[in-house]
């Protein structure tokens, strides 16, 4: 299909879907390890493990084991769990009808932070190699810093065959989205966090949107001048 020389780039979490479905996902998978290995119910584990997420960000593993009577040596473990687990994903709507939206007139693709391995397992899970035309791995890609650095985001654009100034990129992240891509000359679309001000997700950006369902004009308006969704 002819692009017409122009681009969309997608951040992969909390752009395109929510993190936090992979992170119950891999809650879930702890939850069925530790019941097949400890004999702890998984639904038990599970309600720990998102009880702890509300409560205790970042600690949930060692709430778990500490509920469950487990040792402390068990949480790498069940780190790799998480880490090596196949993700049950499944893309938002909106984000579906933003890509069919798209194909007609541009080039796809996504560039996203995190281990490459993991990384390519969300990207299978959520069915997107048969809807982006290219992803960019941004810790295996120059210097392996990941965004902002300039790399991933001129490999990109290298891969899709656009100048950086055709190609839009979408993200929530103020500084390795919208300011790693505004460095390379690519016009940029933040995307609202929830309980964000629409007002300080558009600093520093060149528009800002509230629902994927936005982007198919919203980067139109960037690339050929017509009206973006601007503040």
């Amino acid at each position: 299909m002819p692009h017409d020389g122009r681009a969309v780039l997608f951040d992969l979490d909390d752009t395109l879907y929510p993190r936090q479905r992979f992170v119950l996902s891999g809650f879930a998978a702890v939850a069925r390890f530790v019941e097949r290995h400890w004999h702890v119910s998984a639904r038990t584990a599970f309600a720990v493990l998102t009880r702890a997420f509300r409560t205790e960000r970042g600690r949930e593993l060692q709430a778990l084991a500490g509920h469950c009577g487990m040792p402390a040596a068990l949480v790498p473990q069940m780190v790799d769990v998480i880490r090596e687990h196949e993700p049950r994903l499944r893309l938002p709507r909106a984000s579906v009808r933003a890509l069919d939206a798209l194909r007609e007139g541009w080039r796809l693709g996504v560039v996203t932070n995190g281990p490459p391995d993991i990384q390519a397992r969300k990207v299978d899970a959520l069915g997107l190699m048969p809807r982006v035309d290219v992803v960019v791995y941004a810790h295996a890609t120059g210097t392996g810093a990941g965004k902002p650095d300039r790399a991933a985001f001129l490999e990109a654009a290298r891969r899709l065959g656009v100048p950086p100034a055709r190609a839009v990129f979408v993200g929530d992240d103020p500084v390795t989205d919208i300011a790693g891509a505004r460095q390379v000359g690519m016009p940029t679309i933040r995307v609202v966090r929830p309980g964000e001000q629409v007002w300080e997700a558009a600093i520093g950006a060149d528009a800002v949107i509230e629902s994927m369902d936005e982007v198919p004009e919203t980067a139109a308006g960037l690339i050929d001048g017509r009206r973006a969704h601007v503040v």
